[in-house]
C-alpha cells in the first residue's frame, strides 16, 4: 500500500462526534512516551501530522485522520503517565473505553509495547480486556531500533512467551522503528489486508 494522501479530520472526546462509521478504521494506543506519534508519523511519511513531543502525555483527545479517503487513521491519549491530575486521567479512560466498545468500524486496534521492556501487567491486562470485549486487536513492539539486532527476536518471543499464558493462537504481532522505518511495510500490507477482507462491509 502506498500511502498518497494523509490529512487531519477532527479531534474530540466524544466518540459520538467521530465522522461517519462509513470507511474502515484502525486506532493507536499505548502507554504514553511509548512512540505512538511518531511511529504515525512513519507511517504516513508526513514529519508533523501527528504531534510528538519529548514530555509524556501530548494526545489527549482523540485525532482522526483520513488516509488516502479509503480509511480512518486514528490517534488516541497515551495512558499511565503519572503526572495527570486523577481527574483528567479518568475522563480520558471513560471516553476511550466508550469509543473502543462502540466504534462499530474500527477494525483493528494497535497495541504499542515499547520492546525495550519486560511485558507490563497494566499492557497485558488491557490486552485481555480487548478479549473479553471482543475487540479486534495487533500488537507492535515499537522501538526495535534501540536493540541489537539479536535482541528483537530475543524480546519479541519473551513477550510472546508471556502472552501465550492467555492467548491461543496469539493476536498479529509486528516489530517497527520510527527511527528507521523498519516494520512500516508490513504493517500498511496487513491494513491492506483487512480492508480488502472487510471491503464488502461498506458497500451500498
Amino acid at each position: 500500500m502506498e500511502i498518497k494522501e494523509a490529512r487531519f479530520l477532527i479531534s474530540n472526546t466524544d466518540p459520538e462526534k467521530c465522522p461517519p462509521p462509513d470507511k474502515p478504521e484502525y486506532a493507536f494506543f499505548g502507554r504514553s512516551n511509548v512512540g505512538k506519534s511518531s511511529l504515525i508519523n512513519r507511517l504516513t511519511r508526513r514529519k508533523s501530522l501527528a504531534k510528538t513531543s519529548a514530555k509524556p502525555g501530548k494526545t489527549r483527545l482523540i485525532n482522526h485522520f483520513l488516509i488516502n479517503n479509503a480509511w480512518y487513521l486514528v490517534d488516541l491519549p497515551g495512558y499511565g503517565y503519572a503526572r495527570t491530575a486523577r481527574k483528567e486521567r479518568k475522563n480520558w479512560q471513560q471516553f476511550i473505553r466508550k469509543y473502543i466498545l462502540l466504534r462499530q468500524n474500527l477494525f483493528c486496534l494497535f497495541v504499542l509495547v515499547d520492546l525495550r521492556h519486560a511485558p507490563l501487567k497494566s499492557d497485558l491486562e488491557f490486552m485481555e480486556w480487548l478479549g473479553v470485549s471482543k475487540v479486534p486487536f495487533a500488537v507492535i513492539f515499537t522501538k526495535s531500533d534501540k536493540l541489537l539486532p539479536g535482541g528483537i527476536g530475543q524480546n519479541m518471543e519473551r513477550y510472546r512467551k508471556k502472552m501465550k499464558e492467555t492467548w491461543d493462537p496469539l493476536p498479529p504481532c509486528f516489530s517497527f522503528s520510527a527511527a528507521t522505518g523498519e516494520g512500516r511495510e508490513e504493517l500498511l500490507r496487513f491494513i491492506e489486508q483487512v480492508n480488502r477482507e472487510n471491503q464488502l462491509c461498506f458497500k451500498n
